[in-house]
């Protein structure tokens, strides 16, 4: 991407740096703390990358391989070097191998966050905890029915511990299926029996690619990826829908509602909070906490007007949907918000945060708190989170921040003006709603073809993409092509910025979609939440399918992660791909080293899942591929 320096009067010291700041974010909040951190010399995330160059080769192919002592071994694929390794593994092997491994990394984090919320819910329905309740009880009656647990006669709090007790032996069940992936429609139910790939327990399929994945075990490539797309669908329809359902009926599922993003959600008057990371556990507690009047009068004492909570990533995300509660910006944002001097307490739980926070935040007036038991990070102040105490530790956190804004240095803050409203909240529950309580219209607008497809466009921020770039771009160029796009995690935040999750963005849309979208009073881009969430969009497509008699791989609808980054994002490739979903990626996964992984991954896939990959890193030409496959699906169903 290339964007000119503003014709300013400055020096070219001064423009050098506004040139590295627009190359690295096309977000001019951003921009603005880019700008600054160069000035003051501050060491951010792209500096690390660029200190980084080259990176190693034989990594990016995913040819090298360490799981035993003999090695490391690295296979030459170009010159005269070893084409195996010691213990004679091929690259088709070891390429195999690692993205195995990628995909247990990524279903673990998903799965072990739903566990978590779990067994908060049963604490909370077997009074353990007095900080939880539930709130969505419909959900919670539903949920029960699903898995054959009666309720009549039975108070909500039994009804939720027997499910919660039920949810439990999903994470360690040796036999059968799990019960999630009933959800889906038969015809995909079928082809996952007969290729083998029906998810048991959710810690059995991670537990299976580590040991197959040990020297002198698993040795045949499609075996291999096989066991990915089963350990990649027990996190879609195993641990991160069961987390999704479970943090919808302890906070509520939800609903449409305005709220507004950026850095410019900091305010110079009141006491800054960020809530950072992926578990809405502890952060609906910050939220709460945040308006204890104890507090609110601690804070006033304290010289401020009040105490601002902002969220980043997806604890931002999880908070934005349920209480509104602003979003300061996405994974790539992070350190931003610490330069712009204002955040009194940066508060982390688990997933996408960056150790750097601890150096940096030393550098401001910051506090860097870490609360979970799993995750700690250098220069923090240990907060442990636990259930039975949840809201008093909410409450000392943000007394802790309160405490500290006294020491805010008005001469270190720079706050940027831009901030950007949007229109967040929409779960299946609230799409439904907006149709009328059944998705015929949506059908029938596809069927016409006013809407052509749908898009679920997802995933996080890579340094190796300029920040948004990939997001924002693809997002236009689909809705441009009358595509809905749905979206989570550091996309959604990212078309927020960029004014996408507005109903007045539907000027951007082919005419079909903008008429759509203002009968309804919508957006054309849908924000469905935080990364576990996607499980949302496979609930929508499932409904859609089942309703058209289809599979989803019939569907004219495809998956895009322009950005991503995370191996969490490599097991949502997994499960998108292998519900029926083709999926483009904006950034290389470190399969080149093998022809026949790649050829598997990227065509010989459809034969089988009927769904593949592609590679595209331009998002322009992404789009492009997106629509030709949308409209392909159309023809197949017989549609104009």
């Amino acid at each position: 991407m290339e964007q000119q320096v503003d014709d300013r009067n400055i020096d070219s010291d001064s423009q050098i740096m506004l040139q590295k700041a627009y190359e690295r974010s096309i977000d001019p909040a951003s921009q603005t703390i880019l700008l600054k951190a160069e000035q003051l010399g501050i060491e951010t995330a792209w500096d690390r990358y660029e200190k980084q160059l080259p990176q190693c080769s034989f990594g990016q192919l995913g040819i090298c391989c360490r799981n035993c002592n003999m090695g490391p071994c690295r296979i030459d694929p170009f010159g005269e070097g070893a084409k195996k390794g010691i213990c004679g593994a091929t690259a088709d092997i070891i390429v195999a191998r690692n993205l195995l491994r990628t995909i247990a990394a990524g279903a673990a984090a998903h799965s072990d966050h739903a566990r978590d919320v779990v067994l908060t819910f049963k604490k909370a329905s077997e009074g353990e905890t007095g900080s939880y309740r539930i709130k969505d009880e419909a959900k919670l009656l539903s949920l029960a029915a699903e898995y054959g647990i009666p309720a009549e006669g039975k108070s909500l709090e039994k009804v939720g511990s027997e499910l919660a007790d039920a949810l439990l032996l999903e994470f360690g069940k040796q036999n059968g299926f799990l019960r999630h992936t009933r959800r889906a429609p038969n015809s995909r139910l079928k082809l996952w029996t007969e290729l083998g790939i029906v998810p048991r327990g959710i810690d059995r399929e991670i537990v299976e690619c580590m040991h197959r994945t040990n020297m002198g075990v698993d040795n045949n490539a499609t075996h291999i990826l096989l066991q990915g797309l089963r350990t990649g669908l027990s996190d879609g329809w195993g641990g991160s829908m069961i987390a999704t359902d479970v943090q919808d009926i302890l906070f509520g599922t939800p609903q449409p509602k305005m709220s507004t993003v950026n850095l410019g959600v900091l305010s110079r008057d009141k006491v800054n909070v960020i809530v950072h990371g992926h578990e809405p556990i502890l952060s609906e507690m910050i939220v709460e906490a945040a308006e204890d009047p104890e507090l609110l009068k601690l804070a006033e004492e304290k010289g401020a007007a009040g105490i601002n909570v902002a969220g980043i990533c997806c604890t931002g995300n999880e908070t934005l949907m349920r209480n509104g509660t602003p979003i300061a910006g996405n994974f790539l944002q992070q350190e931003l918000a610490v330069i712009t001097g204002a955040v009194e307490a940066m508060v982390v739980d688990v997933q996408c945060i960056m150790p750097a926070l601890g150096e940096l935040t030393g550098c401001y007036h910051t506090k860097f708190i870490s609360t979970s038991p799993k995750a700690d990070f250098p220069n923090t102040v240990r907060m442990e989170f636990h259930e039975e105490g949840a809201y008093e530790t909410a409450k000392d956190i943000v007394k802790k921040a309160v405490e500290n804004f006294p020491n805010r240095n008005p001469g270190k803050v720079n706050i940027p003006e831009e901030k950007q409203d949007c229109m967040v909240g929409f779960s299946p529950e609230a799409i439904l709603n907006a149709l009328g309580g059944t998705p015929d219209p949506l059908i029938e607008a596809i069927k016409s073809g006013a809407v052509r497809g749908i898009g679920a466009v997802v995933g996080c921020n890579n340094v190796k993409i300029t920040h948004n770039f990939g997001h924002v771009n693809l997002v236009k160029e689909l809705i441009k092509n009358n595509v809905l796009v749905v979206t989570t995690g550091c996309n959604a935040i990212a078309c927020a910025e960029a004014g996408l999750l507005m109903p007045e963005a539907s000027e951007l849309a082919g005419d079909g979609l903008k008429a759509v979208c203002k009968a309804l009073g919508i957006p054309p881009v849908l924000h469905m939440g935080s990364c576990v969430d996607i499980s949302r969009i496979l609930v929508l497509a499932s409904g859609l399918a089942n309703r058209l008699g289809v599979d989803i791989s019939d569907l004219p609808a495809a998956g895009a992660a322009p950005e991503w980054m995370s191996e969490k994002a490599v097991s949502i490739g997994a499960y998108v791909v292998s519900s029926g979903v083709f999926t483009v990626l904006g950034t290389v996964p470190p399969v080149l080293g093998s022809q026949a992984v790649t050829a598997l991954l990227t065509k010989d896939l459809n034969e089988v899942i009927g769904a593949s990959f592609a590679v595209e890193p331009d998002p322009f030409k992404a789009a492009d591929l997106i629509i030709r496959h949308i409209d392909g699906k159309r023809m197949s169903l017989g549609l104009s």
